[in-house]
Parts: C-alpha cells; sequence; structure tokens
C-alpha cells in the first residue's frame, strides 16, 4: 500500500477478497448440488440462478461490510473536527462508504429477482418485468427483505455524497447497520423450531462480523496514507482493537447458539452442513489468533510510527475474513439436515418453541425462555451501571442508592417482560402480549429514567484532554444536545407518540400484519421502551434534557395521557371484532377457547396497569417539586451567610425608605392644608384646639 493515495494497495486486496469469497461460495454451491428449497420439490431455476445467486450475494454483503466499516472510520475511530465537521480523514471515509453503498444498491437490486426465480423454481428471465416483480415480491418474504436493503442502502448512498459533519455520520452508520438485519433475519434460521433464538443470534452474529471486518479494511485504508496515519492512526488503532475484540466474543457466542439451534452436535460429523460449520468455526478460531497477533505486536508498532507490520498481518485477515463471508454465504445455500429430528408442532412453527400449558401463576414465574437480544441487553446494562457505580466509588465520589436501585429494577423488569413467562406466551396470547407491553412502555421506561443513567456516565466516563480528540463522553454529551434528541423530547412530539401509535398499531391492522413475524415483535418491543422513555425522561428524569420543561408543563402532560390509557383499554374491552383472530386462531391453543375474552382481560390489564406507573410519576413531580423548593432554600441560606443577608437588608432598606417617603407626604399635605385656611380667615377643619398634623 503507497503513502500517496492509501488506495493503491488497499483496493487491489479487497478485490482480491472479493474473487476468493465469490470463488468458495459459487464452488462449494456447485459441490454440494443442492438448493435449501430443493426438498420441497421445486424445479431447477437454471444455472444462472444457480450459481448467479451465491456470486451476487456474495458481493452484497462484502459491500455491506465495506459501507459499515467506512461509516464506522467517519462516526467513531476518527476524530472530527472541533466544529462538528468530518476532518480529512473522515471525509475520505465517507466517500469510500458512498462508493461501497452503491455496489451495495446495485447487488440487492440483483438479488430481488434473483431470489424470485430461486424461490419458485424458475429461470430468472421468467420473473424480470416490473409488473410481475411488484405481484411477487410482496408475497415472498426473502425478496422483501432484499427490496428493504436496497432501499436502505441507497439512502446510505445519497447521505454519504452530500454528507460533511459528525452526527451525520452517526446516523447513516446507524441506518447501515440496520440495512443488515432485514436478510438476516430470513432463511433458515427463521423458519423452523427455536427460530427466535436462531434469529436473535444472527443478527448478532452478522452485525458484529460487519463491524470487525469492515473497520479493519478501514483501518488499513487509514495506515496505507502517512499523513493522516501519523495523527489518527494511534487513536483508531486503539479504539478499534477494543471494538474488534468484542465482535469476536459475539461472534463466537452467537455463532455457537445458531448452530446449536440448527444442527444437533452429532451432525457436525458426516454431514455437508457440519463440515461448512466446522469450516467457518476454524476460520473465526484462526482470526481470533491474527486478532492476537494485531493487539500483541502490529498495534504497539503502529502505535510508534511502524505500519509495516500491520499492514502485512492486517492483509492477510483480510483475505481470510472476505474468504469467510464466501463460506457463510455458501452455508446459507445449504439446508441443515433433516435426519433424527421429528416434526415441529404447529406452535413451534408460528412462535419457535412449544407452550407447556395454561399460562399458570407458577409457569409465569418459574417457565423462562430467556430473550437473547433484550435479556442479554438487560444484564449487560446492569452490570455497566454497577461498574460506574463502584468507579465512583473508588474515586470518592459518592450516587445516591435509590438511583441504583431504581435502574437494577428497570433493568429487571425488562428482564422479566421479555424473558419470564409473560416473555413465552406473549406472541401466542393477547392478554399477555399487553402484559409485556404495559410492562415495557410504562414501568421499565420510569424506572429506568428515574436512575439517572446519562449523569452518571458523565461522570464515571473521563474527560479528554483540551487537545484530544473526542471520546465516549463527548459524544454523549453531543447526542443529548443534538438537535433530534431536542424534537423527539417535545411536548408535542413525545404524546402523540407515546399514547397515539396505541391506537394506530392496533386499531389499524399492523398488529395482526406483525403477529407471525419474529423481527416485527423485536421493532414492536423497541418503540414500546422508546416511546416510553422519550415521554418520561423530560417528566421525571434526573438528567438533563435537551428540552427543560416547567414543573406545571410536566404535570399536565401526565393528566393529558391519562384519559387516552384509559379509553384505549375501555375500547379493548368492549369492541367485539378479535384483533389478530387469523393468527390466535390458528395457533388454536386449546387453554384459550375465546379469543374476544381474552382480548378484553389484555384491555383489563392495559386500563388496570397503565394507571399505576402514572400515579408513580405524579408522586415522583411531587417529590421532584418539593426537593427543588428545599434546593432553592438552602441555596438561599447560603448566599446569606456569605454575603451577611445582604438580599433581606436591601428588602428592608426599600420598605423603611417607602415608609419614611409616606410620612413625609403627609406632613406636605398638612401643612399645605392650614396654609390655605389661615389665607382664607376660616378655622381650620380640625378645629382651634386640635394638633396640627404638622407639629
Amino acid at each position: 500500500m503507497t503513502d500517496r493515495t492509501g488506495r493503491s494497495g488497499l483496493v487491489p486486496l479487497v478485490l482480491l477478497g472479493g474473487v476468493l469469497a465469490a470463488f468458495v461460495a459459487g464452488g462449494l454451491t456447485a459441490l454440494s448440488g443442492s438448493r435449501p428449497l430443493e426438498a420441497l420439490g421445486l424445479p431447477d431455476p437454471g444455472t444462472l440462478t444457480t450459481f448467479g445467486l451465491p456470486i451476487v450475494r456474495t458481493v452484497s454483503e462484502i459491500a455491506a461490510v465495506l459501507t459499515v466499516g467506512a461509516l464506522l472510520l467517519a462516526a467513531f475511530l476518527a476524530a472530527p473536527q472541533r466544529s462538528g465537521y468530518l476532518d480529512v480523514t473522515g471525509y475520505r471515509a465517507l466517500r469510500s462508504a458512498s462508493y461501497a453503498a452503491g455496489t451495495w444498491t446495485v447487488a440487492a437490486l440483483l438479488m430481488v429477482p434473483l431470489t424470485v426465480a430461486d424461490t419458485l423454481g424458475r429461470p430468472v428471465t421468467d420473473v424480470l418485468g416490473f409488473g410481475r416483480l411488484v405481484a411477487l415480491v410482496p408475497r415472498l418474504e426473502v425478496a422483501g427483505a432484499w427490496t428493504v436493503t436496497a432501499v436502505l442502502a441507497v439512502v446510505v448512498f445519497a447521505g454519504a455524497r452530500v454528507a460533511l459533519s459528525w452526527g451525520t455520520s452517526v446516523v447513516l452508520l446507524g441506518i447501515a447497520v440496520f440495512g443488515l438485519l432485514p436478510v438476516a433475519s430470513t432463511g433458515h434460521s427463521a423458519a423452523g423450531g427455536s427460530h427466535d433464538v436462531a434469529t436473535d443470534s444472527l443478527m448478532l452474529h452478522v452485525v458484529a462480523a460487519a463491524l470487525w471486518v469492515g473497520g479493519l479494511v478501514a483501518v488499513l485504508g487509514l495506515a496505507g496514507r502517512k499523513a493522516e496515519a501519523e495523527t489518527q492512526l494511534p487513536t483508531v488503532i486503539r479504539r478499534y482493537s477494543a471494538l474488534a475484540l468484542v465482535c469476536w466474543i459475539v461472534m463466537a457466542v452467537s455463532g455457537v447458539l445458531n448452530a446449536l439451534v440448527r444442527i444437533p452436535l452429532s451432525d457436525l460429523f458426516g454431514t455437508y452442513y457440519g463440515a461448512l460449520l466446522l469450516a467457518k468455526t476454524c476460520a473465526l478460531l484462526v482470526l481470533g489468533g491474527f486478532g492476537y497477533l494485531q493487539r500483541r505486536h502490529a498495534v504497539d508498532s503502529a502505535a510508534r510510527g511502524r505500519r509495516g507490520a500491520l499492514l502485512r498481518l492486517g492483509a492477510v485477515e483480510v483475505l481470510i475474513m472476505l474468504g469467510t463471508v464466501g463460506l457463510a454465504v455458501a452455508l446459507g445455500r445449504s439446508a441443515p439436515p433433516l435426519v433424527g429430528v421429528a416434526p415441529p408442532s404447529r406452535t413451534e412453527v408460528v412462535i419457535g418453541y412449544d407452550l407447556s400449558g395454561p399460562p399458570t401463576l407458577s409457569r409465569i414465574l418459574f417457565d423462562w425462555r430467556f430473550d437473547l437480544l433484550f435479556g442479554t441487553a438487560a444484564l449487560v446494562a446492569a452490570a455497566l451501571y454497577l461498574l460506574a457505580v463502584r468507579r465512583l466509588a473508588r474515586r470518592g465520589d459518592g450516587w445516591p442508592v435509590g438511583r441504583t436501585v431504581s435502574w437494577i429494577a428497570g433493568c429487571a423488569v425488562v428482564l422479566i417482560a421479555t424473558s419470564s413467562g409473560i416473555g413465552r406466551y406473549s406472541p401466542a396470547m393477547f392478554s399477555m402480549h399487553m402484559a409485556e407491553h404495559m410492562m415495557l412502555a410504562m414501568l421499565a421506561p420510569i424506572l429506568l429514567v428515574l436512575a439517572a443513567p446519562v449523569t452518571l456516565a458523565l461522570r464515571a466516563l473521563p474527560v479528554s484532554g483540551k487537545d484530544a480528540p473526542p471520546g465516549p463522553r463527548e459524544w454523549l454529551l453531543a447526542a443529548v444536545h443534538s438537535t433530534p434528541a431536542r424534537w423527539l423530547t417535545h411536548p408535542l412530539v413525545t404524546l402523540p407518540l407515546f399514547v397515539g401509535t396505541y391506537y394506530l398499531l392496533y386499531f389499524s391492522g399492523l398488529f395482526e400484519a406483525a403477529l407471525p413475524s419474529h423481527p416485527a415483535h423485536l421493532l414492536m418491543i423497541v418503540h414500546f421502551m422508546a416511546t416510553g422513555a422519550l415521554f418520561f425522561w423530560p417528566l421525571i428524569g434526573v438528567d438533563p434534557a435537551p428540552r427543560p420543561l416547567a414543573p406545571v408543563v410536566r404535570l399536565g402532560l401526565v393528566f393529558a395521557s391519562v384519559p387516552f390509557h384509559a379509553f384505549f383499554g375501555v375500547i379493548l374491552m368492549s369492541t367485539k371484532t378479535v384483533i389478530g383472530g387469523s393468527f390466535y386462531g390458528g395457533l388454536a391453543l386449546p387453554w384459550v377457547p375465546d379469543l374476544l375474552a381474552d382480548q378484553r382481560l389484555g384491555g383489563g390489564l392495559a386500563w388496570a396497569t397503565g394507571e399505576v406507573p402514572l400515579i408513580i410519576v405524579v408522586v415522583a413531580l411531587v417529590v421532584q417539586w418539593s426537593r427543588l423548593d428545599e434546593r432553592f432554600a438552602r441555596q438561599s441560606d447560603r448566599r446569606a451567610e456569605l454575603d451577611g443577608d445582604a438580599d433581606r437588608a436591601a428588602y428592608n432598606a426599600m420598605l423603611r425608605e417607602m415608609a419614611g417617603g409616606s410620612r413625609s407626604n403627609s406632613d406636605d399635605a398638612g401643612t399645605e392644608s392650614e396654609d390655605r385656611a389661615e389665607s382664607s380667615d376660616l378655622p381650620s377643619a380640625s378645629g382651634p384646639s386640635a394638633p396640627h398634623a404638622g407639629k
């Protein structure tokens, strides 16, 4: 890699890795001689689709990885200018991301007709045509996923071409990462038993791989430019090294979980699918060894200005990584072995697992199914909070115990709502879904915002030096004071989001359309928690809000939301139409003979449990209001001690001056009346013996 452009060596390396990945994907597909849907008796779609699909998908995934890596460099690895605009390194990264996103868009669009042809078992020329694709794509989940991916990729492409600020690069990175998920949530992982665990683990695996592989390519590109590497490379390598270790751990754990769900341990040996899994596992272990060498030798050498070891070792690592992408594509084209596997039940096919009986109290409390995404997030969030509190204690700073208890309780609510019997039964019963909804949208956000996590993070995270690049603390401050944060916390936005989306979701058909989809279930959980946090943060949150509200306004917003919640529960209890009736009826759970009665129970839960958190909010507001008055009184007392009660002395002096002025005016008025009486030879109004007012 030359220092003049930084890309003359990186581009051939990426192209070589892409050719290697395409060769691996196409070659293994040819060796397998099978398609995932061949077991269904579908005809052969032709050579173009059979070999073109894995090659185009390989190109798409490599382009997606490069897009994410370039945006990661611009957003969090390289330091921007103090003005908030990207410097040369960030701008170059955005330009590279635009090229990769353009390739990603084209490949994703090509995958739409190829996926349709492969699914239907027809030549790709038979399905080409706008009218045919418009009619077929909505009926095929995988084709629809590729369409959504293409739309997100083109948004990233357009944004990367015009963006100049650091904040925009962060938003584009979020869109690019989200663009990886639609396709990851379809395929083998979305079908059959335990597809909830399989889908969640695959999404974690894909995101971690994109950040790891794409980040390494972006770091090598920076290392190849001497002028920029001298100033940016030490910080970039330090940050990427920490991120790469986390990504490797996530990939290893999620990969093992996904493999255990898809194939028994006995089938790892002796089956084609098992052989591919073993090959991918070996590649991951080899890459872990390369990562260790990078952290042990190459990173230190690059930090001291010697970049040769990093470039050589990183080039080999990139080739292995891209080759592993081709291996993953071939694995996705191969169906897991079904020998010795009993056919799943109807419930297992629909929601991913069986239910052992009605949701009794013991099953709700003890029949757990750990949620890989939100259960893990709750445990990690609790651990990070406790570590931050411990860090404050070690340096002698205190932290209120009540806030810690509130955070742990909020994390426990999320864990119970998603992983206990409530979370287990929520996809199959409307009443249990509504219980989960209320816990995640009402109770958990209240407890979490009362714990002041932003304030704790700002106190625990180190402050970047005057000339040092901004770090996590500065990123958090920028996010809190950003324009989107101010807009999202506006009362005219939070109130409709918090209460209005309930009516839109459940009474517009969106909920019924989302019921069969596990990714849609995940999005609903994210929506419940996000809208709850945005609503309660400005109201009762201890953290500084982007848009501070007066106490009266806060109380008014709380009482304004009460009728909407109550009316929502009343509608559910009184309606005679079953929401999601076709889905729940298809499950045919024997302990839910009356779907309308179960829905009314859910409405009762929404009406009853929705009021309890609002009472907690009112109590919290009153307590905060009283503490604000006490704090103001203490501040006034301390100020009085320091200045000798100057404010009270000035106030008393003003009163004396006003009183003195009033007496003086009265004297003047009395004198004038006497003068007028004497001049007119008339007796005074007070009589001759009365004392004069002026004497």
